[in-house]
């Protein structure tokens, strides 16, 4: 059983490191936070194999602030040596250390002090000059823009921007937390005590703002982002992360007629769009095909037949779809088509199409099979 120490468990690195830990055989967690006495410290600071120190001041303004960075990071190092225990030490650090203002200052300070100590001990240290982070569990209007962005537009509060243009470097938590917890499963060496996260992301504070505006919009459009842009799909599963407890769920529009009813569920530009319907008993729809969009049909629930034929040929087929036996049909271009309730109750069929519905030009054009 390893003992591994995490101050500042209580903090946005902290929370998301413990919960990656949790997830390890054989480790035992020894949790420091700003309720936990020096006396306390001493205890675990004796125990421990593997250090995490991610506690700190951020943004020091007073004095007894910038000293609580540098403290802190003294009394660790005194009491490791006075034990002679030498664990492997882990320090976050920030960009800001190269700065000349309070905050810098202090973390560089700190990072001396450790550096010294392992020049002494010959302890292994890890310093991360971290850029700015963003992920879930991360205080809003407090150190991170990413956070406040997102906890005000999703309830729809106003944002301040300064400098839109203001460039700045993000780093994901989760890449974040992996990185550290690697170092745990593997020795490394310390003949540079300073490490890097990769990757990072670089957006101005306008776009940053532009890109959590359109999540929101998400709602009332049902337009996704493009998610196979890493930066745009770790900042949506942060900014979903920011919503009110009482807002998870929102509404969609349904259209009904004597058929049934219908609705959309997401859409994307590079992806298509996924939508529901439901059909009464015995009850027809389509007739129609399509030259380029493609769909895809799944019945869910009930039982369907699927009629098809090529819109140049006489001979028609078919398929029966059920909730007994799922499967997906493919729709393809040129055969136009439709699909029968056969069930006793009503049918539900998900539908995915390659394209978002236009009205203007919906590639859809009547033809009895």
């Amino acid at each position: 059983m390893r003992n591994i120490l995490v101050t500042g468990s209580n903090g946005f690195l902290g929370k998301n490191l413990i919960e990656g830990l949790r997830q390890l055989p054989h480790v035992n967690i020894l949790m420091c936070s700003r309720s936990t006495s020096s006396e306390e410290l001493e205890q675990q600071l004796s125990k421990a194999d593997f250090i995490y120190h991610l506690a700190g001041i951020n943004r020091p303004e007073r004095t007894e602030d910038y000293d609580g960075n540098v403290e802190l990071m003294k009394q660790m190092v005194d009491g490791l040596k006075r034990m002679n225990n030498r664990p492997s030490i882990v320090f976050a650090s920030t960009i800001h250390a190269a700065s000349d203002n309070p905050y810098g200052r202090s973390k560089k300070e700190a990072e001396d002090l450790l550096i010294r100590y392992a020049e002494e001990t010959t302890a292994p240290i890890f310093i991360f000059r971290l850029p700015n982070l963003f992920g879930k569990w991360c205080k809003p209007a407090y150190n991170s823009v990413v956070a406040t962005f997102c906890h005000h537009v999703s309830r729809d509060m106003d944002i301040s921007i300064s400098n839109p243009d203001q460039q700045i470097e993000l780093a994901y938590i989760d890449h974040v937390i992996k990185r550290f917890i690697a170092l745990l499963e593997k020795s490394e060496s310390t003949e540079n005590v300073y490490f890097t996260i990769t990757p990072t992301f670089s957006v101005t504070l306008q776009a940053l703002a532009d890109q959590i505006y359109a999540f929101r919009a998400i709602r009332k459009n049902s337009i996704l982002p493009d998610l196979s842009d890493p930066f745009t799909r770790f900042l949506y599963s942060t900014y979903l992360s920011y919503l009110d407890r009482q807002d998870f769920a929102y509404p969609l529009q349904t259209f009904h007629d004597h058929r049934g009813s219908l609705f959309e569920t997401v859409k994307s530009p590079y992806a298509g769009q996924l939508f529901v319907s439901t059909t009464v008993k015995g009850v027809e729809r389509g007739h129609h095909y399509h030259n380029t969009k493609v769909e895809k049909f799944c019945v869910i629930k009930g039982k369907a037949i699927v009629k098809f034929r090529n819109i140049f040929e006489e001979e028609s087929f078919s398929y029966t779809l059920s909730d007994e036996a799922i499967a997906i049909l493919d729709i393809p271009p040129g055969y136009t088509h439709a699909i029968q309730n056969i069930s006793d109750g009503d049918l539900i069929v998900l539908f995915w199409a390659n394209e978002i519905f236009d009205a203007n030009h919906p590639d859809t054009y009547p033809s009895k099979v």
